[in-house]
């Protein structure tokens, strides 16, 4: 099992949490994005700096994950392709994507762009508080003992 995060728009707070389990774990944790990336010190974590383009970490991301992975994204799209290909996908405020509510989530981010493209403000998501930080913190830790068996580099 490895922990892949789509890291472009990921919080530093996220990030942090995301290092430290990788330590705490010995659990790969690779963060994909289209710029450089900073990362700690570890066999555990590496970044994959992609070529920029559209969705172009999304679709590195869906090309890397396997039955059992988990992803760390808020990006519903990549959500979907994760969990088709047997993924675990949790977003950075600690809700878990599945194959119950992956369509209702979907269906509503088509709607809302349906209505940005007609003009209407329909503002953005809420700003990320520590709370939010809280509630992922406690789904990856309570994720991590049930499913975390090491794989990759150091394991």
């Amino acid at each position: 099992m490895q922990v892949l995060v789509d890291a472009d728009a990921c919080p530093v707070v996220v990030k942090d949490i995301l290092f430290r389990a990788a330590q705490r774990t010995k659990i790969c944790v690779t963060l994909v994005a289209n710029q450089y990336l900073r990362t700690p010190p570890s066999p555990f974590i590496k970044a994959l700096q992609v070529p920029a383009g559209f969705d172009a970490a999304d679709n590195r991301i869906v090309e890397l994950v396997e039955k059992g992975d988990l992803v760390i994204t808020a990006d519903i799209p990549l959500a979907a392709g994760a969990l088709n290909k047997g993924g675990y996908v949790l977003d950075p405020r600690g809700s878990w994507f599945s194959a119950e509510n992956i369509q209702e989530r979907l269906t509503m981010r088509d709607v809302m762009d349906q209505l940005r493209g007609s003009g209407v403000a329909t503002g953005g998501p809420a700003p990320y508080t520590p709370n939010d930080s809280k509630t992922f913190a406690g789904q990856l830790d309570r994720f991590l003992a049930r499913h975390g068996k090491p794989t990759g580099a150091g394991a």
